[in-house]
């Protein structure tokens, strides 16, 4: 009796990186890609449309996998929201760094803002957001709500915009072990949560002095 593949997401996403590393470009088409992998055309379908969401639904899950790992952590209660996106971060861009290669071709050479590639990612990147609890201050946690939900897609869309400059500056990071990008993380979200301490201008012109000499050193 002919040996048939056990078929299942992971068993996909690793044939499809290995094609597109491979050879460069998507297959064909989903029946050569499955013949290719000894399984049915259909059967593909039970876990994908296309390979355009399977290279969503592969950004997606290593993201999902770092925010597993990160919240499964013992004490994780007692995280701030500041340390639990920042443990996040750092899982995240580690899983990105270990797929390299597979993560730079699906996302290719354009700008990440206009990328529909990314839209499955955003939609969990905003629930996690969501997830976490962030002090607010008093005016705003006593203003009605229209004001709160205003507040709250503020919030979602600054760390989307965020959290693409850092997938922008780790595309283009040529440091050893992406170290830059660890700096890069650490130092924008200390700003963005610090701001509103003792010595925010401290802490803008560390940045501004970071930003400055990663874009212009080289000049």
């Amino acid at each position: 009796m002919k040996n048939k593949t056990a078929l299942s997401r992971d068993f996909i996403f690793t044939q499809y990186s290995d094609y597109l590393l491979n050879n460069g470009e998507r297959p064909k088409n989903v029946y050569l890609f499955a013949k290719k992998n000894k399984f049915e055309e259909n059967e593909f379908y039970h876990f994908f449309s296309g390979f355009e969401q399977i290279e969503k639904e592969m950004l997606n899950h290593f993201f999902l996998k770092s925010v597993e790992l990160v919240t499964n952590e013992p004490h994780q209660e007692q995280t701030s929201a500041k340390e639990t996106l920042l443990n996040v971060y750092f899982v995240f861009f580690e899983n990105l760094t270990m797929n390299r290669s597979i993560v730079i071709k699906i996302l290719g050479e354009s700008k990440l803002q206009n990328l529909k590639i990314l839209d499955t990612l955003r939609t969990s990147f905003i629930s996690f957001i969501d997830s976490l609890e962030f002090k607010e201050l008093e005016i705003l946690e006593k203003a009605n709500e229209n004001i709160q939900k205003l507040n709250q897609k503020s919030r979602q869309e600054a760390l989307w915009i965020h959290f693409l400059s850092v997938l922008e500056f780790w595309k283009t990071d040529q440091s050893p072990d992406f170290e830059k990008t660890d700096i890069f993380i650490e130092k924008t979200i200390d700003t963005g949560f610090e701001l509103l301490d003792n010595e925010p201008l401290r802490k803008m012109m560390d940045l501004g002095k970071f930003l400055w000499k990663e874009k212009f050193k080289m000049g």
